[in-house]
């Protein structure tokens, strides 16, 4: 059946290249996706596969039970687009203003559509039931996992797989690992409140600007004398904010940033020494001040068995010609969540472009669409080999 199942695949690439770039013309960005939910429920309608909406906010959840018993897996698609201005010129450019798929969620989206309508052909000879899990709000915190998880939809499922399509591996190449395989994702903001004032008069004032950067500085410290050699953590300071004009001094100055961890011991350390930190050196510049973390999503820990099957399903799959473990990832996912309740495991798929150098999240990226059936053969792959294991 898996060699039909790949062929049928193949068969569909067309109509799944023009569901992608259709998608790609009309991004909606993260809670706003509104009429790209409604798209994929109306694909679900025409397909005859049961399906419900507005799950934890814009959800879309469609099954399709096999006529066979076995377990209950959810494959799990986002959909969210980034603000950006797309700058590609392409004939399926976005023509949204200020929004754009620029990681990839369309094709993710295309992919687990085909592959519902293909298994739809094979639902006498299929055990278990498929979860399609269309999934809102991947990009921003709190992002839209842990709602869906929340609302109950998936107490019944027996594991999750994910896939994110991914332009640093080349085309044909499968890549994972097990335990922690995507960064926890972190925000904090600090705003520092001192005395501004002439910029001829410094001792008459409270530098804002002098004591943030301060701040900016001894922060990578943490990272550097404060946890082990062996222990992974990234501080970034992605916005400072400071000043109006050349010969003023600055009354406030406000920080933002994120941080990035494997281990919830180190997300602990990281926010006490931050705050420890920013209260010595306000202290000192007697400036006073306003620290705000926000936990976003946590680290992406795959499941050793879940994972061992993303394996064996590429060992069965033409189009995979290499599968790797991978290096731990510093970007996140908010697939991380599912994987707190349920097993599972998640994986990138190489969708390299030639020459195309663009990393996700730019306004020129662009994906090699001949990485979708690929996916969609993996999370099959990893939904029949769940079920070959967990008879």
């Amino acid at each position: 059946m898996l060699t039909s199942i790949h062929k049928s695949i193949d068969e569909h690439y067309d109509e799944m290249v023009e569901i992608r770039r259709y998608l790609h013309q009309y991004p909606e960005v993260s809670f706003e996706e509104f009429e790209t939910a409604t798209y994929i429920a109306n694909f679900y309608e025409q397909l005859g596969i049961p399906y419900e909406k507005n799950i934890g906010g814009n959800g879309v959840i469609a099954r399709l039970q096999g006529k066979k018993p076995g377990k209950t897996i959810a494959l799990r698609a986002d959909f969210d687009a980034l603000p950006i201005n797309d700058q590609k010129d392409v004939p399926y450019k976005s023509k949204v203003p200020g929004a754009m798929h620029a990681c990839g969620h369309d094709g993710h989206t295309a992919t687990l559509l085909i592959l519902a309508k293909v298994m739809l052909q094979f639902q006498d000879k299929l055990s278990g039931t498929i979860v399609f899990l269309h999934q809102h709000a991947e990009e921003i915190p709190p992002g839209g996992a842990i709602s869906i998880i929340e609302s109950g939809a998936l107490d019944d499922v027996d594991a999750v797989f994910g896939n994110h399509l991914w332009t640093p591996t080349p085309l044909g190449e499968v890549t994972t690992k097990e335990g922690p395989f995507m960064a926890g994702v972190d925000s904090f903001t600090i705003k520092v409140k001192g005395k501004g004032g002439h910029g001829g008069y410094p001792h008459e004032t409270k530098d804002a600007l002098v004591i943030g950067a301060e701040i900016t500085t001894h922060l990578q410290n943490i990272l550097s004398r404060r946890l082990s050699p062996f222990q992974t953590a990234v501080i970034t300071i992605g916005k400072f904010e400071a000043g109006t004009s050349f010969n003023v001094i600055a009354d406030e100055a406000t920080l933002t940033g994120t941080v990035r961890y494997f281990d919830i011991a180190v997300q602990d350390k990281i926010k006490e020494e931050m705050n420890r930190i920013v209260k010595g050196i306000c202290v000192a510049g007697d400036a006073t001040y306003d620290l705000d973390y926000s936990e976003g999503f946590p680290p992406v820990i795959n499941h050793v068995a879940e994972t061992e099957l993303i394996f064996q399903a590429a060992e069965k799959i033409a189009d995979v010609k290499n599968a790797t473990v991978a290096e731990a990832q510093m970007a996140g996912e908010d697939f991380a969540h599912y994987l707190t309740k349920k097993p599972g495991a998640f994986f990138f798929t190489g969708a390299e472009k030639e020459n195309h150098p663009y990393p996700h999240h730019h306004p020129m990226f662009d994906f090699n669409e001949q990485a979708m059936p690929t996916a969609a053969k993996m999370l099959i792959g990893a939904y029949m080999e769940f079920q070959e294991n967990n008879k």
